[in-house]
């Protein structure tokens, strides 16, 4: 308050509001209108914020002042008597500067809460938990803290079912399986169900505005998240595995849906921007980059397969690929293709777990530059997939040893200071 003063059009009624609230140690927030050193009137949205350390004592009170002049009517005080109105407005709006101001104290060492490395590792976002321990906004009863210990379990459920997402999706549109096992049928659509049910939560979710400030206003909630994640939410939740499970699907339309569920691995998005805080940690970092070069080797493996299964039998000869790595890999394994002249298709060929594994086990050797040999590209595409492998493979070792040797080294620091 050092910068403003109240004045003869600051309303006694707002004075008192923000005395009691300092009195009673509360959280509240005041339209109130103020005055700088050249009485200059400005109207501000205060927010008062009682700060508590370890014991739970109020050390100090965190005040923010957004500067809400544009949205009020022109002030009308000695300086601007006899002005029109639009010339008190033209005037407000070239004194308003529109930003957020925030009193920030002067010893922040004193009022830093240590909080415990549990609930720090658990939570899922670097702006939710705070270094001091503030007191919860009031919000209406059906909009829910984006911090609170149910939003951090429901955030971790939301994890584990992407990358569940993300390992299945891939696999089913390569692989192209039909979802006639009800098990995994009921599985999906469990999680569909779920995906959907994020989707009605994050409408009634806080978030942090761009000035710091929790918004908790159910209308900027709805537009926050409609502008932002919602089409791709929208998208990753369509029950694209049941339409799949008709047997009268045509093929055309069954392989547009088998397609559109790649739409689901944008949601990975969100999982990087959650998880963005925890490479501050050399371990986590570590962990982090074995997790997603099993990931990518997982995506390529498929993409590898699809690749091998476009080329293996050519569609306009009916004729088999010899020079094909499926039609190689089939020989090697004693399950070669076969024409049945009778249905007038290929039949035979390796399983579709060996074909996997194969495929992974190609796309590993290939990302670590090891590469046996027994499984190798023979055709153009297949060769150009495999340089790009290669230079994946490259620049993932690249970063992986650069963290490595610097996990290394902080650890090294770490115990030198301790002894």
């Amino acid at each position: 308050m050092q910068n403003f003063m109240y004045g003869e059009l600051t309303d006694k009624k707002t004075i008192e509001k923000v005395r009691q609230t300092f009195d009673n140690y509360e959280s509240n927030c005041f339209e109130v209108l103020l005055y700088k050193k050249n009485r200059t009137p400005v109207w501000f949205y205060m927010q008062i914020a009682p700060i508590r350390n370890e014991h739970e004592k109020v050390v100090l009170f965190l005040c923010t002042f957004k500067d809400i002049t544009l949205f009020k009517q022109p002030i009308e005080d000695d300086s601007t008597k006899g002005w029109t109105k639009f010339a008190r407005l033209t005037r407000a709006l070239t004194n308003s500067r529109s930003v957020l101001q925030q009193l920030t104290p002067m010893n922040k060492t004193e009022v830093v809460h240590k909080h415990s490395r549990l609930a720090e590792v658990l939570q899922l976002g670097s702006d939710i938990l705070p270094q001091y321990k503030q007191e919860a906004p009031k919000t209406p009863p059906h909009i829910i803290l984006h911090y609170c210990a149910f939003k951090t379990t429901w955030d971790w459920v939301i994890l584990i079912l992407t990358f569940y997402t993300a390992i299945m999706v891939p696999y089913n549109v390569s692989f192209k399986t039909k979802q006639n096992n009800i098990a995994w049928l009921v599985l999906d659509s469990v999680v569909d169900v779920i995906f959907l049910v994020d989707i009605v939560l994050n409408f009634h979710t806080t978030f942090v505005g761009p000035g710091g400030e929790v918004i908790s206003d159910p209308k900027l909630i709805r537009m926050n998240y409609l502008k932002t994640w919602f089409v791709i939410d929208l998208l990753s939740c369509l029950p694209y595995d049941i339409i799949n499970a008709f047997e009268n699907v045509d093929e055309g339309i069954s392989s547009l849906f088998s397609s559109l569920k790649v739409v689901r691995l944008l949601r990975l998005g969100r999982v990087a921007r959650k998880l963005d805080h925890y490479l501050e940690y050399g371990a986590a970092v570590l962990v982090l980059l074995v997790c997603v070069f099993g990931l990518v080797a997982h995506w390529l493996a498929c993409i590898w397969y699809s690749i091998g299964d476009y080329e293996v039998i050519d569609e306009v000869t009916n004729t088999i690929q010899m020079d094909s790595w499926l039609y190689q890999l089939a020989l090697s394994i004693g399950t070669p293709y076969r024409y049945n002249t009778s249905a007038g298709i290929w039949e035979g060929g390796p399983s579709k777990d060996s074909l996997y594994v194969s495929s992974l086990y190609f796309t590993m050797t290939s990302l670590t530059t090891i590469g046996f040999g027994n499984i190798a590209p023979t055709t153009d595409v297949e060769k150009m997939f495999s340089v790009a492998m290669m230079m994946v493979g490259c620049k993932y070792f690249n970063v992986f040893i650069k963290n490595y040797y610097y996990w290394q080294f902080s650890w090294l620091q770490s115990q030198i200071g301790l002894k």
